[in-house]
């Protein structure tokens, strides 16, 4: 029987995913890893001047900083951060449903990126990737746009969306890019990284 080339690299080693996010745990699964799921609480406030790419490797980052000085030789530490940018601003979570309507209305009928940026951690080296994605929304109605957000609750996800559920299944027109970043992992760049960190 052939074996998973990158659970095969990781033998010996030991891989914790800090993130609570269900969507990054399911893709580690389906890349067929073992890992345990350790997730610590920081605060994810980033400087203002930062833009696009550097918040969400900054979060990344600063997301690793709890494991710093606590790992073992054999231990790697997947931390993440996903932004959605839009008109150079940043779309977070959306505190209620009135927050996500807005963030929601001026995406709609426009090109959107989503980028996400993902943090190696080991007892001696750290490395950070990241993956952007564009998004096109088609027109959406105010009326279509308030049935999402009563129907799916998307308060957890930035930009107020998660394109695997029913607002990307209707209304996602394009799409450059990985469509696994959007959900919240670059499934390519986490495997070909893990994969260059043991090799």
């Amino acid at each position: 029987m052939i074996e998973n080339p990158l659970k095969e690299k990781l033998k010996g080693h030991r891989l914790i995913l800090g993130s609570g996010s269900p969507r990054r745990r399911k893709f580690l699964e389906d890349l067929g890893l073992d890992f345990e799921v350790r997730p610590k609480s920081v605060e994810e406030i980033y400087p203002e001047e930062l833009q696009g790419r550097q918040i969400s490797e900054f979060l990344a980052v600063l997301k690793a900083e709890p494991f710093q000085g606590t790992l073992e030789p054999n231990e790697i530490v997947i931390t993440s951060d996903t932004v959605v940018w839009h008109k150079e601003k940043s779309l977070a979570k959306a505190p209620n449903k009135e927050e996500a309507l807005h963030m929601l209305q001026t995406m709609s009928g426009g090109w959107h990126e989503v980028i996400t940026s993902v943090c190696f951690t080991t007892a001696n080296q750290q490395k950070v990737v990241s993956a952007t994605t564009h998004v096109k929304f088609m027109d959406f109605s105010d009326e279509e746009l308030q049935y999402y957000i009563e129907q799916c609750q998307p308060f957890d996800k930035a930009g107020a969306y998660g394109i695997q559920e029913w607002i990307g299944m209707v209304g996602i027109s394009e799409i450059k890019g990985s469509y696994t970043n959007v959900v919240g992992l670059p499934t390519h760049l986490v495997y070909k990284t893990l994969m260059q960190l043991v090799s």
